[in-house]
């Protein structure tokens, strides 16, 4: 059963209709260099960590939110996560600590959005430790899949095609943002 859940975890992040959390790891990831991968680990298990909390607490009912305001509030943190990559710049030393923060907070977010979708694969589960196991394990590995691949973009635009790292933050940074406005346009009319 734990391999069910761990497959529909890693096809759930990597399906197009979670498209909205691919572009939030993308701008998580915008303003880091391929060499930074320590540091984005932290940040995509900081927020694997927070949605995981969620949706755990969602799965219980112990809490529980509009779904058209959990829609909205996930393209919010896209838009918050971009222009902070292109406002702040932070020191070398210091720059993953307050997204640290972020991504945990991010992800609290973001675990409501995945807990209906959760909920209806349980079902009548007896219990709910293995199954959201599984689940938030394949998430972490299908967005660690994600990550990857924009380590490996990121790469060879900066490092092969010599394109300064702050050109890539501006320009994935901006295309983050512009999506997350588009998608709060979308979601501001289902409310």
């Amino acid at each position: 059963m734990f391999q069910v859940y761990l497959r529909l975890g890693i096809d759930h992040i990597l399906n197009i209709s979670a498209f909205d959390h691919i572009v939030f790891i993308i701008a998580l990831c915008a303003m880091y260099a391929a060499t930074d991968w320590k540091r984005i680990l932290i940040l995509v298990t900081a927020f694997t960590l927070g949605h995981s909390i969620t949706l755990a607490m969602s799965s219980l009912n112990i809490i529980s939110l509009k779904p058209e305001l959990v829609e909205l509030l996930i393209p919010i943190t896209i838009l918050i996560t971009a222009i902070q990559n292109l406002i702040v710049k932070p020191k070398p030393d210091q720059r993953w600590r307050p997204n640290y923060f972020l991504a945990l907070f991010f992800g609290f977010i973001h675990g409501m959005g995945f807990s209906n979708y959760f909920k209806a694969l349980l079902g009548r589960e007896a219990s709910i430790v293995l199954p959201l196991f599984g689940f938030n394990l394949g998430v972490e590995i299908g967005q660690l899949c994600i990550v990857a691949c924009i380590m490996i973009l990121n790469y060879m635009v900066v490092s092969v095609g010599k394109v300064k790292q702050s050109k890539w933050n501006l320009i994935v940074s901006t295309l983050a943002a512009i999506l997350a406005v588009y998608m709060i346009v979308q979601r501001i009319r289902l409310l």
